[in-house]
């Protein structure tokens, strides 16, 4: 009875094994299909073009060297020269101003000349510059915002060459090409040779505005271009020599340390703020329209942290943001509405168009309740022409206004076309 039990079981045990060996066997035929099936799909996939493509990064622009980075040019063509600086805060290359970058390189540097807003960049807008002596460096500063706005021969009697290197930002009333304007007349009536280290200009990817009729020249305006008139520094100067604008015709000699990896389109954003009250690339490229409104009753900021990003005054009660202009040390001294509460706008998150936008100045002069009093004589100074007031106060719109700017605008375009050193990618 045993051995037919054991024989019994023993049987069970072998069916059994029988039947799991064909389940595994089924399992692995199935498993086999399955694969094959994915694989043929997989190669399906790739042969009809389904597969997407690896991405792969696109590789990051060249960093943007200016004139100033590239102390290889610069200095063999300063050595043995005694040479005069036209330059302030901005003339840096890479953390280092360029006074102590050529002193350290071997250069004979024998003072500098300052522009507006002194060679430290501590003086506000309009402040008269003195000459004084460089603390850090011993040389002497000879202001050329003072009594003088044009080098002297005494200024330039013992200078070979002069170099020229400061931040624009791209505007016809920013003053610093009024400096570049009297420093090439200098150097051309002295014979003495002007080496422009080039830097971007921040607002050189557009050409906009009235152009300026001369008998409104100033020192904020002293060229017939247009308030954008799209040149750096060094294309500025080609123009102004190429165009016989300098006083009897005279020709600068004149060299550009040219930029690299940079054109009219790159977008740069400026390390060092150009002057006190440019703090940020925003308010900079609002600047062209903003700056505007210092021929007006209108506050645009200055006496506060915001300057040429906000705008209002006292009489606005309707507008929304409020903001009261105080005494700022190295900002604004008596700013205008001083202590004031002013109603007006912030502008901070405001997308800035490429072009000269003329909504907040209609918009501003349509709410002021004494219109007689916006505008100030200044303005036209700062417009170019004395037609921009009288079409606002007609009530013409943006449009129409533009429209009047066209033929000017196209004919400096195409003269302007002649000048520039770097392209311009559209």
């Amino acid at each position: 009875m045993k051995g037919s039990r054991y024989l019994l079981n023993f049987g069970r045990c072998e069916v059994m094994q029988n039947r799991n060996k064909t389940g595994i066997f089924k399992k692995f035929k199935l498993m086999k299909r399955r694969i094959t099936v994915t694989l043929v799909l997989m190669v399906a996939v790739l042969q009809s073009g389904c597969a997407q493509p690896i991405q792969q990064k696109k590789p990051e622009p060249a960093a943007v060297l200016t004139g100033a980075d590239q102390m290889v040019e610069v200095v063999p063509a300063l050595k043995g020269k005694s040479v005069g600086l036209v330059v302030n805060h901005t003339s840096v290359t890479g953390k280092k101003h360029l006074a102590d970058t050529l002193l350290a390189s071997g250069v004979k540097v024998v003072k500098v000349l300052a522009p507006e807003h002194g060679f430290r960049g501590n003086a506000e807008a309009g402040d008269i510059i003195k000459d004084g002596v460089d603390q850090k460096t011993g040389l002497p500063v000879v202001s050329l915002y003072g009594k003088d706005k044009k080098p002297t021969p005494a200024h330039l009697a013992d200078i070979d060459l002069v170099v020229f290197d400061i931040q624009d930002v791209g505007a016809r009333f920013y003053t610093y090409i009024s400096t570049l304007h009297y420093v090439m007349e200098a150097c051309a009536e002295q014979g003495k040779k002007l080496i422009i280290l080039d830097r971007p200009n921040p607002n050189g990817h557009y050409v906009d505005g009235p152009v300026l009729r001369s008998n409104l020249k100033s020192f904020v305006g002293m060229h017939n271009i247009p308030i954008v008139h799209g040149n750096t520094i060094g294309e500025m100067a080609m123009m102004i020599n190429g165009e016989g604008w300098l006083a009897g015709g005279v020709k600068c000699d004149l060299e550009i340390i040219k930029m690299k990896n940079w054109h009219h389109q790159t977008k740069y954003a400026i390390p060092i703020k150009p002057s006190p009250n440019l703090a940020n690339d925003h308010a900079i490229a609002l600047y062209p329209s903003i700056c505007l409104f210092e021929g007006t009753a209108i506050s645009l900021g200055r006496g506060t942290m915001m300057p040429f990003e906000i705008l209002g005054s006292p009489e606005l009660t309707s507008f929304p943001f409020q903001f009261t202009p105080v005494d700022i040390e190295g900002m604004a001294t008596n700013p205008p509405h001083e202590n004031k509460l002013c109603y007006g706008l912030d502008l901070r998150k405001e997308n800035v168009k490429d072009q000269i936008d003329l909504s907040y100045l209609i918009k501003f002069y349509k709410a002021y309740p004494n219109k007689e009093k916006f505008f100030i004589p200044f303005f036209d100074k700062l417009a170019g022409n004395e037609e921009l007031k009288n079409q606002i106060k007609s009530g013409m719109t943006e449009e129409a206004i533009r429209a009047t700017w066209k033929n000017e605008l196209d004919a400096y375009r195409k003269m302007r076309a002649k000048y520039l050193l770097y392209p311009e990618v559209k």
